[in-house]
């Protein structure tokens, strides 16, 4: 059970005060009957609510696919850069959704988003191994060496080593390399990092897919949709 308002205000209809007056004024029915007090007790899942007439129907989690853009952080909050909570409209942001991991500011490509705490921890876990694949541009030439080593796993700057990535050449010459990269970790910069153990740089980097659900490519930098129910049965089969 949960109060009226905190459902109503989750769903985006007013805040607890304003929702307070919409009752009073006879605006909201529960179950049929008019629901005059906005703190009264309802089980937002099977009671049938209806505000100004229209049929409301509760969800308490969200699940939503953006392409992330160059330059917005992955944080909920940030004094000083835009982050990817700015860029979802505020029906979406009424769910408090959180980034599933996070990419760098200046990597773009597949980020989730949820307030689903318990399916956050599962795709983000190491020991869930979820891979998550990109696609990188690299300064310099990428040797068969390179993907030998990433198999190993790669020692970073701070003795971390990494489990074993996959490391797979699409073209390589002296003037740089397109390569894709599946690591099941999300350790700070670790591409761009394991590329710098090995003496190189990358100079671009896009998330392509997490787990085996792959981005969307109709969706323009900075956009994003909500999940499909077969997209999200994927994800919870970790």
């Amino acid at each position: 059970m949960e109060r009226l308002d905190k459902v109503l205000s989750n769903l985006g209809y007013g805040t607890r005060k304003e929702l307070k007056k919409i009752c009073r004024s006879g605006l909201v029915e529960v179950n049929g009957e008019l629901a005059k007090d906005s703190g009264m007790q309802v089980d937002p899942e099977n009671d049938k609510i209806v505000i100004n007439g229209e049929e409301i129907f509760y969800r308490k989690y969200i699940y939503l696919m953006m392409n992330k853009p160059d330059g917005v952080v992955s944080a909920t909050y940030d004094n000083r850069d835009e982050t990817v909570i700015d860029l979802l409209e505020v029906e979406h942001q009424v769910f408090e959704p959180f980034p599933v991991g996070r990419l760098d500011k200046d990597t773009v490509g597949l980020l989730l988003l949820t307030n689903d705490g318990e399916l956050n921890h599962r795709l983000i876990s190491p020991k869930w191994k979820v891979d998550k694949v990109y696609f990188a541009k690299i300064d310099k030439k990428v040797t068969e060496e390179d993907v030998k080593k990433f198999k190993a796993g790669i020692t970073l700057d701070d003795g971390y080593l990494c489990k074993e990535a996959k490391l797979e050449i699409l073209n390589a010459s002296d003037e740089g390399s397109d390569v894709m990269v599946t690591i099941q970790e999300g350790k700070f910069h670790q591409v761009k990092r394991m590329f710098e153990a090995v003496g190189k740089t990358v100079v671009y980097l896009k998330r392509t897919e997490f787990g085996t659900l792959p981005l969307d490519e109709e969706l323009e930098e900075g956009e994003y949709r909500e999940l499909t129910d077969e997209e999200l049965a994927i994800l919870k089969s970790f």
